[in-house]
């Protein structure tokens, strides 16, 4: 996990080496001032030599000017190469992302892909910053500083010795009680995020039923759940802090005492210690024990980092579950349709399957109809057909070929699709159609606008095809939407067109005259239509009624209403009364 991760500073590496570089530098040059310090104190200063005194004092400020240089080129490239990492991450996540399937993208929560691309990435650039700098300054200084520290006095070196394994100790009990606690507390981040984007997506459900209050309270039970937890976390870590300043104090008084005792009486010539190398021994006691406060933070941030880096992993680990052949087919030649005994299963391997054997044979430049119950496997089927999702078993043909044959760029731009869930993006209205070809020029837009009547309330708009749409079409109204995701798709002049219940929102009249204008403009254009109303398809070749994922019928609109009871109780309930068309009702499991 870490050496994936790590592949990914690229060309931040000459900043990721100097890093650490620049630290062992910083280290050096600060770990020899209390050294020359000691001198200074007892060659200069005790023995009133000002010579002395100058020299030291300059070596003393020459290793303070490179400590600091070296300080500020260590955070100079520490923060180049973090930050560069921490962008290479979220491009690739991105990217890998922008591969994902619909199965794959089914793996992973919205908030849950927005909480790793943005906080878990920054906890792991925080991470990867920390263990350039601090990760090599902490455990370079604690080594140094106990090095020197015997080289000035062995025998007070003991006391850092003893204060040294008491505080590992201590800290290492906080870090292991930390740990799990800042696990739970980064899991409730998706949570949080998710009751956030619910909100925002469906703020206008929210004022319309009058449920600002419900919508606080449930981000406040968020926000109040995750700040609990990290107080609990919290409580722990800062135990660091009365524990450190014990150990100092005690190795103080320590030095103090045994100290004073070396200065004034030694007991032997071999105990003998000079007022600057007692001097030295107190700067070197705070290096040594802030160093381990400053690994005991690490280990922290480590553990927080890893349950981050694992959760980004996951990620980048996701194999798109539909890929491109070794050899693809180039080319479509017709929108033929075959599916030769498919059933599809949105979750491999639980034997349940959502469409059940299904065989039929579309031919090329057909109108179908396609109509049935809410969750019978309209949607489902249809998404097959431009590999939006791979088939369980059997297969699906377009052009008499395998549509796993097919590179998926040549297939999904001449199988144009319209989601049930229509989707504009922030821009201008030719930004949004130029989607379904960016070459397309004005007149190719006007085209597909008036085949998709849309040109009727663009010409109505006081800056026409530039006229500003704001993100997710929020200004414009759903039949005005509907048609103009319709429009999109006809500018790829596809060989095969599926509207997938794409004019719910349009009126009777302007779905008559889509209908019309597909039927004259683009008869060679295979055309598929979900519908909820009888009155959308009764005018298709054929008419494909669907039951719980299967082909209950097939057939033009008078045969059905001969054949098929369930298609003719639709139509006699949506005739009865002058033909109510627009209201959704279920009878005898079809919803209509």
């Amino acid at each position: 996990m870490i050496r994936k991760l790590l592949s990914y500073v690229k060309q931040y590496k000459t900043a990721t080496f100097l890093t650490p570089v620049c630290m062992i530098g910083e280290v050096l040059m600060e770990t020899l001032i209390p050294f020359v310090m000691a001198w200074l104190i007892d060659r200069g200063i005790n023995q009133s030599s000002m010579p002395d005194i100058c020299k030291y004092g300059l070596i003393m400020l020459l290793c303070a000017t490179l400590s600091l240089m070296f300080g500020i080129l260590g955070g100079k490239y520490g923060a180049k190469a973090s930050t560069g990492f921490a962008a290479n991450l979220r491009y690739a996540m991105y990217e890998h992302i922008q591969s994902f399937s619909f199965a794959n993208i089914d793996k992973f929560s919205t908030a849950g892909l927005v909480t790793r691309m943005t906080t878990d990435v920054t906890n792991v650039q925080n991470a990867f910053q920390m263990t350039l700098r601090i990760a090599v300054r902490a455990p370079l200084t604690f080594l140094c500083s106990i090095v020197m520290c015997f080289i000035t006095n062995q025998r007070l070196s003991y006391i850092f010795l003893i204060a040294v394994v008491f505080l590992s100790c201590m800290l290492a009990l906080v870090v292991r009680l930390a740990m799990p606690r800042f696990r739970a507390v980064f899991e409730k981040y998706d949570a949080l995020n998710a009751s956030v984007q619910e909100n925002v997506s469906a703020i206008r459900v929210v004022k319309a039923f009058v449920r600002e209050d419900h919508e606080t309270n449930k981000f406040d039970r968020a926000v109040t759940n995750l700040y609990q937890m990290f107080v609990r976390a919290e409580r722990v870590v800062v135990l660091n802090s009365p524990v450190m300043m014990l150990t100092v104090y005690t190795c103080i008084i320590m030095l103090s005492w045994l100290g004073a005792k070396y200065i004034v009486a030694p007991a032997s010539p071999d105990l003998a210690l000079t007022t600057g190398q007692l001097t030295s021994m107190f700067s070197y006691v705070m290096s040594v024990l802030m160093s381990l406060m400053m690994l005991s933070m690490i280990f922290v941030m480590l553990t927080m980092s890893l349950a981050s880096a694992k959760r980004i992993c996951e990620v980048l680990d996701e194999k798109p579950s539909i890929t491109n052949p070794e050899n693809p087919e180039m080319k479509i030649t017709d929108g033929s349709i075959d599916f030769d005994h498919v059933n599809f299963s949105y979750q491999s391997g639980s034997g349940e399957y959502t469409l059940k054997n299904l065989n039929f044979h579309i031919r090329s430049g057909e109108t179908i109809g396609i109509i049935g119950g809410t969750g019978c496997g309209k949607s489902s089927l249809v998404s097959l057909i431009s590999r939006l999702y791979d088939v369980s078993e059997g297969s699906v043909s377009v052009g008499g070929k395998d549509v796993r044959s097919y590179d998926l760029e040549v297939l999904r731009n001449q199988v144009s699709v319209v989601l049930q869930k229509n989707v504009l993006f922030s821009g201008t209205i030719l930004d949004n159609l130029r989607w379904g070809n960016p070459d397309a020029t004005l007149e190719d837009c006007q085209e597909a606008c008036r085949l998709a009547c849309a040109d009727e309330f663009i010409n109505r708009f006081p800056d026409g095809y530039e006229t500003r749409i704001e993100q997710g079409g929020n200004n414009v109204s759903g039949g005005q939407k509907q048609r103009l995701c319709i429009a999109r798709a006809l500018l790829k002049s596809p060989k095969i067109l599926i509207l997938d219940d794409s004019t719910s929102a349009c009126d009777t009249a302007t779905d008559a005259r889509i209908r019309k204008a597909f039927r004259e403009d683009i008869p060679d254009t295979t055309k598929l239509i979900i519908a909820q109303r009888i009155a959308s398809v009764q005018d298709a070749d054929r008419i494909m009624v669907m039951d719980n994922g299967e082909i209950v019928a097939f057939a033009p609109h008078d045969e059905l209403l001969r054949t098929s009871e369930i298609y003719r109780e639709i139509f006699e309930t949506q005739t009865q009364g002058g033909g109510d068309f627009d209201r959704p009702e279920q009878i005898g499991g079809a919803a209509v």
